[in-house]
């Protein structure tokens, strides 16, 4: 019997992994932590007799490792800015050692923050600092490195632009750019959750496209010529990105304007680029690919949304 503590459960990704935990060894036995008072985890799993609610704040001490008390592996799958990346997570992680819990994944869950330059990247900068703490820790990490989420393509993320039936770039079409979905994501973090022999690093991909790649896509499922449009170089933008920060009133905000803005930096340098992704590692899977998720988007809209999306109405 293994048992797993999953903390931000109930958030977008964190209720996929729990989900796919459930779904892959009847032998798990599995935790939800959550803040004390909270309704959510209680609503959404109160009748799942084989989740354990445990409740504790991040500043209690004790009560966090109590609740981590027993549990071999804690997955953390909190979404947030510096008080959660860091101070939350340096909470639980202190609690995991207090507790002898043995194996820790964090919520990195992103594209390749170890390489890219030090002050460009907010959210990867607090990853970053995060897993020196980890790598000095008395237990075993594996951090879970997979691009962006495709389903910011679907209008999160300024990219492809539907109505103009254009694509941006910066600097360059050509860039190789990462996306996973979020099940799929939630897919492998499971099952690393289960992995005693898990290496410090899994990297995934569930497809590989350049800016030209996706305007091809959309043309493809439209009908209607996409063209890539050049919006600047990365150094244009990245400026950009100083000013709105230092101009904003939202630093803890998770994704602020200019944090988007960073993350596109990072990706179309190259420097947050994955380079020894493994979509094997845990058996053959039929991964999401961008086209699926774009094909998947536009059937989702309205009749009238998709005529002046694509000019082909129904699609």
């Amino acid at each position: 019997m293994t048992t797993v503590l999953v903390a931000g459960g109930t958030g977008d990704l964190g209720r996929r992994i729990v989900r796919d935990l459930l779904a892959d060894d009847p032998a798990v036995s599995l935790r939800v932590l959550t803040r004390p008072n909270g309704g959510t985890a209680h609503a959404m799993y109160g009748k799942q007799n084989r989740v354990d609610i445990r409740e504790a704040a991040y500043t209690d001490r004790a009560g966090l490792a109590a609740a981590l008390s027993g549990a071999d592996v804690v997955v953390s799958a909190v979404s947030g800015a510096r008080a959660v990346i860091l101070d939350a997570q340096r909470a639980l992680l202190s609690a995991a050692v207090e507790a002898g819990v043995t194996r820790f994944i964090p919520s990195d869950y992103s594209a390749d923050y170890r390489r890219v330059t030090p002050g460009s990247n907010r959210n990867f900068e607090l990853r970053r600092t995060f897993a020196a703490d980890l790598d000095a820790a008395p237990l075993r990490v594996t951090s879970v490195l997979n691009g962006a989420f495709a389903d910011m393509l679907t209008g999160q993320a300024p990219m492809i632009l539907f109505k103009r039936h254009r694509v941006l770039y910066w600097s360059s079409p050509d860039q190789s750019l990462d996306f996973t979905t979020k099940d799929d994501v939630a897919r492998t973090v499971a099952r690393v959750a289960l992995d005693d022999a898990a290496p410090r690093v899994v990297e995934i991909a569930g497809d590989r496209v350049t800016a030209r790649d996706i305007a091809g896509i959309m043309t493809e499922l439209t009908g209607t010529t996409f063209a890539t449009q050049w919006a600047g170089t990365t150094g244009i933008l990245s400026a950009a990105a100083r000013i709105g920060r230092r101009l904003s009133k939202d630093e803890d905000e998770t994704f602020p304007a200019w944090q988007g803005m960073q993350y596109f930096v990072s990706m179309f340098s190259g420097e947050a680029e994955l380079h020894h992704v493994d979509n094997e590692c845990y058996g053959p899977h039929d991964w999401t690919t961008v086209r699926d998720v774009l094909e998947a988007h536009l059937l989702t809209m309205s009749p009238r949304a998709d005529t002046a999306t694509t000019g082909r109405p129904g699609l």
